[in-house]
Formats: C-alpha cells, sequence, structure tokens
C-alpha cells in the first residue's frame, strides 16, 4: 500500500503548453491541469501530433502562477505515483514546481 500511494516512483521535467489549470472535486477540492506537448508522432493524420499531459497540482501558489498564465508555455517538475489520492489529485502525476515559463 506504501509502495503504490507514497513511494515516489518517477520524477523529471515536461514542457509544453498550459491548456487549462483548474480546482475541482465534489468531497476533495484538487488542482489539475493539461499540458499539450508538440511533436512528430504517429496519428491518424500522419503529421504533426500534439501529446497532453495531465496532472494534479501539489499547492495552491503553483496552481495560481499556473492559473494566471494559462497558454504560455511551461517546464514543470513532476512526480510520478503508482496510484492517486482523492486529496492529491486525480492523477498519478503530481506537479510541485514550475521551474521555467515562457
Amino acid at each position: 500500500m506504501w509502495y503504490k500511494y507514497f513511494f515516489v516512483f518517477g520524477e523529471g521535467v515536461k514542457s509544453g503548453y498550459l491548456n487549462y489549470a483548474t480546482k475541482k472535486g465534489y468531497v476533495f477540492k484538487t488542482y489539475e491541469g493539461k499540458l499539450i506537448q508538440e511533436g512528430f508522432g504517429r496519428g491518424k493524420t500522419g503529421g504533426l501530433t500534439s501529446y497532453e499531459f495531465e496532472f494534479s497540482v501539489q499547492d495552491e501558489a503553483t496552481f495560481k502562477k499556473l492559473e494566471q498564465n494559462s497558454g504560455k508555455q511551461f517546464d514543470l517538475h513532476y512526480k510520478e505515483y503508482k496510484g492517486a489520492l482523492p486529496w492529491r489529485g486525480n492523477s498519478v502525476y503530481v506537479v510541485d514546481q514550475v521551474v521555467n515559463m515562457k
């Protein structure tokens, strides 16, 4: 149980354009967001495809920075867990800081 919900399986930095940042939830209000990453892939059209990185945000200060700058390019540091907890967010990826913003 500890390994699934509390052990940090991986961490790193993802870059892309912030699509949205929102606060939502029924009982636990968590901060959620989506980053759009561009790149070449095997999409249906065979051309340029985008990858979506959905994440939860650890604290309110980081969320406010994202919320006020939607649409800009970000480098976000994240931690990856094997399972999501309701009070931590809807995703196994939890952003803990903004590394860079353009």
